[in-house]
């Protein structure tokens, strides 16, 4: 399956930046802009993953793999040549894990932006409350105001809520409703969020490295030192939370560069 994507940059070397749960590829443009800026040798391709964004809607039983097969064909489409560098933030990063999983000829190497290849349990997983709460908001609005307003009535914060309504698109009735499949993005979650993806480190040859939040819980001191055991190094980034590229820009870039 193609999914909705654009490049940044027109260097040889290919790396794929993959967005969170409920996210777009806008969401990393920023981070790609500035990388491309101070890495010409780079083309970044920035996808909408599979029911996320402009691309199709996720299929039945969908799984990790099944979107990071996706992302492979898409990349390949794109026109990127040679084993893909995969940077991914949260669900991003655990879709490069399994794409490297799937196809590892094709897979240089895997950066993860503050997520663990553990199983995440249900009582940790910020994303799993903001769907929860995302069900409850209606289908549709009379315009993006008053969605925003029917979400943070919810408990959302102003900052969460706006980065939610960026996934609404016009309604041909009138106003504006959700471009993604709620329903199916709910339940996809729930499923993929049990899925241990450390083979993909302790396969022979894996080159991964991570990075984390400070402020966050989802690598804990237990995944860094496995992590680590395995060969794969691990930073922190004491003042940010979950969202690094957010919180830390330009902390975060050093060490992509690093």
């Amino acid at each position: 399956m193609i999914l909705e994507s654009f490049q940044i940059g027109e260097g040889q070397r290919p790396t794929v930046l993959l967005h969170g749960f409920l996210g777009t590829g806008r969401n990393l443009r920023s981070l790609a802009t500035a990388w491309s800026e101070a890495d010409k040798s780079r083309r970044f391709l920035l996808v909408d993953m599979t029911g996320h964004g402009a691309s199709p809607r996720l299929p039945p039983g969908a799984t990790l793999s099944t979107v990071a097969g996706d992302v492979l064909e898409t990349a390949r489409a794109a026109g990127l040549q040679g084993p893909l560098e995969m940077v991914g933030h949260s669900l991003g990063g655990r879709v490069s894990l399994a794409a490297s999983l799937r196809s590892p000829a094709e897979v240089a190497s895997v950066t993860l932006l503050d997520i663990s290849p553990s199983p995440i349990p249900t009582s940790q997983s910020e994303s799993g409350k903001v769907m929860e709460l995302l069900l409850t908001a209606p289908t549709s609005a009379p315009d993006r105001k008053a969605m925003r307003a029917e979400l943070t009535g919810r408990g959302l914060s102003g900052p969460l809520a706006d980065w939610l309504v960026m996934n609404l698109e016009s309604n041909p009735e009138g106003g504006v409703r959700w471009r993604f499949d709620r329903e199916s993005l709910a339940e996809f979650h729930g499923r993929v969020n049990g899925e241990n993806l450390w083979a993909a480190l302790e396969r022979p040859g894996a080159k991964v490295r991570c990075i984390r939040g400070g402020r966050a819980h989802y690598v804990t001191d237990a995944d860094l030192a496995r992590m680590e055991a395995l060969g794969h190094p691990v930073a922190t980034l004491p003042e940010a939370g979950h969202f690094v590229h957010v919180d830390a820009p330009d902390a975060l870039l050093r060490w992509l560069l690093s």
